[in-house]
């Protein structure tokens, strides 16, 4: 049966490039996110290996209504990417705004749980895995950044529990990228790493032999 793959944050940038990506490699592909326009787009390019699921991601019972209904739909679900996450719009501390904070901690902390544990029923029975979205910025300290402690605590949650799933055949992989060229930026940065390169990470770890357990993959730019 072709493997599917429940992934959030995915109308843009990492998430839609690692959409295409797995519908190149042959799986059904559950594309979560909130701007149902974009997502249309992407499922109209792909077809019928994606399903449209339009939610929050710091919603968990949009998450697992979400999950189910892809399971429902395709059979199965193999792996899933909490992708979604933002920055904040102040740094630092004293200059942060603390509700700006929480948007950001509640997306980019609350919601990959939510993905962990809605998926991890479905993944149970397919021996599935779980990747995360980290980042450079998770692994080492930057001035003020309350971003980059998001990001600490998503590389320790993510090694955590890739212990916990290997309990039972199991696999958790968190990607953490350099800087790339996505929205997330101001302004366009064609010289770092592309959308797609992430993409080809996550992509390797999800079609990596049984026997191995890819438990992080990190990227940065050559320039």
């Amino acid at each position: 049966m072709t493997k599917t793959l429940f992934l959030t944050g995915a109308s843009s940038g990492i998430g839609a490039a690692t959409a295409r990506a797995a519908a190149k490699a042959g799986w059904n592909i559950g594309l979560f996110a909130r701007s149902e326009d974009k997502l249309n787009d992407l499922a109209d390019e792909i077809g019928d290996q994606a399903l449209v699921l339009v939610g929050d991601a710091t919603d968990y019972d949009a998450q697992k209504q979400a999950i189910d209904k892809l399971a429902d739909h395709f059979g199965q679900v193999d792996a899933a990417f909490a992708n979604a996450g933002r920055g904040t719009s102040s740094a630092g501390t004293e200059n942060g705004d603390p509700q700006d904070w929480k948007v950001m901690v509640d997306l980019n902390i609350m919601g990959a749980l939510y993905t962990a544990h809605a998926a991890m029923p479905h993944l149970r029975k397919t021996t599935g895995q779980y990747v995360v979205t980290g980042s450079a910025a998770g692994r080492r300290h930057i001035q003020g950044s309350i971003y980059g402690a998001t990001k600490w605590f998503i590389h320790g949650y993510a090694g955590n529990l890739a212990d916990e799933m290997a309990e039972w055949g199991g696999r958790c992989m968190v990607v953490s990228p350099g800087m790339v060229d996505t929205a997330f930026f101001d302004e366009a940065k064609p010289d770092k790493l592309q959308p797609k390169d992430v993409a080809d990470a996550v992509m390797h770890a999800l079609e990596a032999p049984a026997r191995a357990a890819v438990r992080e993959i990190h990227l940065m730019p050559t320039g």
